[in-house]
């Protein structure tokens, strides 16, 4: 079963949209938002497993420039 998942993100200042769209650019990312307030950006996203779900988490969406933390949110399928 796929896992779903929002990652919260915060970025440098100056830094949102263009980390945005680097990030909405990873595969496995559906949908990348830059907003007001914190957190910088809202990204919904589908791995496979929870293998993937880290591997993208840590070490693709952490690796974007402009990334200082996340925080991830798995959706609860019943």
């Amino acid at each position: 079963m796929a896992i779903n998942a929002y990652i919260l993100i915060s970025a440098e200042a100056g830094k949102i949209k263009e980390t945005a769209d680097a990030v909405s650019k990873i595969e496995g990312v559906k949908i990348a938002h830059p907003c007001w307030g914190q957190p910088d950006v809202i990204a919904f996203i589908e791995a496979s497993d929870q293998n993937a779900l880290s591997e993208l988490v840590l070490s693709k969406i952490q690796g974007v420039d402009g990334v200082t933390s996340t925080s991830t949110h798995i959706v609860v399928q019943f």
